[in-house]
């Protein structure tokens, strides 16, 4: 399964009033790992940057001037993206502009959904965590990850950032070395195996409750969705 983590930075919040992307930022995840390999892109956007965005981003008017429109690089980007699901946080505001850009510039594409579906880890989280905050500083809290390096929000930084988010939130570690032979330095090998004696009490066994049991169904089914597939239903 291809997905790719994407985000944008625009020159304010709202294309209906003629703002524009000016970073594109895209890592790829294939069957949950990342592959290395990204997309990113700074856009001259042919306006001005609303001073309250630069506050955001500290991407300037004058850093834009010698980069391409978004016409010059809409066919490598729409070539990243096709087929994947795009895993975006808060999916409505980034495909609102994609969708505009493609319009604006008359792109093989019209809107996003004609070559892609969207995942918005937002949705996934406020699911996960009703009542809570759940913005990207807010998950990395929650979920433990580092994002001390992020000063200023950057497209391919914070891509980087929720691709880690999204793995933690839909199932946490992947990649789990079983045969006993990786390069860990955990525990000793040669320490013998340690038996219970015979005379030890049987251990309590307690039960899932209902409500426990529902609970654990929802969490399967949110890792599903995320396009894992669940062992304990096979």
């Amino acid at each position: 399964m291809r997905q790719v983590v994407l985000d944008t930075e625009t020159t304010g919040i709202d294309p209906k009033q003629g703002h524009r992307i000016i970073e594109i930022g895209c890592v790829e995840l294939v069957n949950r790992r990342l592959t290395g390999n990204h997309y990113h892109q700074y856009i001259n956007p042919q306006r001005e940057v609303e001073a309250e965005a630069i506050e955001v981003h500290g991407i300037t008017n004058e850093f834009l001037a010698d980069k391409p429109f978004f016409k010059d690089v809409a066919s490598d980007f729409i070539e990243f993206i096709r087929g994947a699901e795009l895993v975006i946080h808060n999916a409505p505001f980034d495909v609102g502009f994609m969708d505009h850009e493609f319009q604006m510039n008359r792109s093989a594409v019209s809107n996003t959904s004609e070559i892609c579906t969207v995942l918005d880890t937002l949705m996934l989280a406020r699911q996960l965590h009703p009542g809570q905050k759940n913005n990207l500083d807010a998950l990395c809290k929650r979920y433990g990850i580092d994002n001390s390096h992020r000063e200023l929000h950057g497209a391919l930084l914070d891509s980087e950032i929720l691709a880690d988010v999204y793995l933690m939130m839909t199932g946490g570690q992947t990649d789990l070395n079983l045969s006993g032979h990786g390069d860990s330095t955990q525990g000793n090998q040669s320490e013998p195996i340690r038996r219970l004696s015979a005379n030890r009490k049987p251990l309590k066994v307690v039960m899932a409750t209902a409500d426990e049991l529902e609970q654990h169904e929802q969490r399967l089914d949110l890792i599903e969705k995320g396009g894992s597939q669940v062992i304990w239903r096979q």
